[in-house]
């Protein structure tokens, strides 16, 4: 199976950062049946409390159209709203971000003189999300933005919105939340059964006061040669400095949660040589969740312990860790350590 990573070069990374164009985080709308497309956001207040929210037009498990709401509030505790839509509720623009599943949108704004602006509005059950996400990075993509599987397979990726300035209002039953804080928005869509395809994928990006940086790690099933695609990205102040795919990948020691079903890495290490160092200590779990719970047949106490041992145990972890990142960017080196969100994805 050849697979090919759309890097302008040399190599694998991008000598020039050309930043993203809005048609590139519009919507693709593939027609094929193995066809997904998402817009994420997440938001993370003063307050403490985390928002994320999803607009699929096509849910990548599913594969039909509807919206996600979560809250993770300070005190540890997590609500949410998952809400499925038929194809007719969905409008979305090939131009640029503009994208409604019912009452719910997500808009891009193009101010003359700065950077893009989103608007995202929410409101499922008792949850609504009413937020503005004011870029202070230009959006990026890796590349043109995909990796392609054989002929007709690919998953794609766009960061709209690398870090932005957040505020708005959340309302949490009766509670109403005035926000403030930084976010992140980025934009999947592709073609192809990523359980197939997918073994598992590291994701995350962090902040300091100076720098951005935002990464992924996806490795392939062995079917599809057990390899690595590895897009990183660092901003210094507003501008791009770096964007490569040649990054060293070393999950550390692995440790077994009961939650998930499944284990995780301890610590996470990516390194560009002679240019990053960055290291990842898991200090908490903020989420994990046994994917197979999601699946009617699979999760019965008779059939799970057949797929586990025979196909897969595919879980979900939201990690809050400890970072250390070493940078010779932009001119100069740099030594850089703080808090960070990530997650994993195992699909097999």
């Amino acid at each position: 199976m050849r697979i090919v990573e759309t890097w302008t070069g040399p190599g694998r990374r991008d000598e020039v950062i050309t930043p993203l164009a809005p048609e590139g985080n519009a919507a693709h709308l593939e027609q094929h049946r193995n066809a997904f497309e998402h817009w994420y956001f997440d938001a993370h207040l003063d307050d403490g409390h985390i928002i994320v929210g999803f607009l699929q037009t096509r849910e990548l498990m599913s594969r039909k159209p509807g919206v996600e709401l979560h809250v993770y509030a300070p005190d540890g505790t997590r609500r949410e709203v998952i809400r499925r839509y038929p194809e007719s509720a969905v409008k979305a623009s090939r131009a640029s971000c503009d994208v409604r599943i019912g009452d719910n949108h997500a808009v891009a704004e193009f101010p003359a003189d700065g950077l893009p602006v989103h608007r995202l509005h929410l409101a499922e059950g008792d949850l609504v999300f009413d937020l503005t996400f004011e870029n202070e990075v230009p959006g990026w993509m890796p590349g043109e933005g995909k990796t392609t599987y054989g002929d007709k397979e690919y998953f794609a990726w766009a960061v709209g919105a690398p870090r932005a300035k957040v505020t708005g209002t959340v309302h949490i039953g009766e509670t109403k939340l005035t926000a403030s804080g930084r976010g992140y928005h980025d934009h999947n869509w592709g073609v192809g059964d990523m359980k197939r395809i997918i073994d598992h994928w590291y994701w995350g990006r962090l902040y300091t006061e100076d720098f951005t940086l935002v990464y992924a790690a996806v490795l392939t099933s062995p079917k599809y040669q057990a390899s690595w695609a590895t897009p990183l990205m660092i901003a210094h102040h507003d501008k791009l400095v770096l964007s490569t795919g040649e990054v060293d990948v070393r999950p550390g020691e692995r440790k077994f949660n009961g939650i998930a079903n499944r284990d995780y890495p301890t610590s996470l290490r990516l390194s560009v040589a002679d240019q990053v160092d960055l290291r990842l200590d898991v200090r908490e779990i903020v989420h994990a969740h046994d994917l197979l719970s999601d699946v009617p047949v699979a999760r019965s106490p008779l059939v799970k312990p057949l797929v586990n041992r025979f196909l897969a145990r595919p879980g979900y972890f939201r990690f809050r860790s400890d970072f250390t990142l070493s940078a010779n960017v932009d001119g100069g080196a740099h030594e850089l350590t703080g808090s960070t969100l990530h997650e994993m994805v195992a699909l097999r």
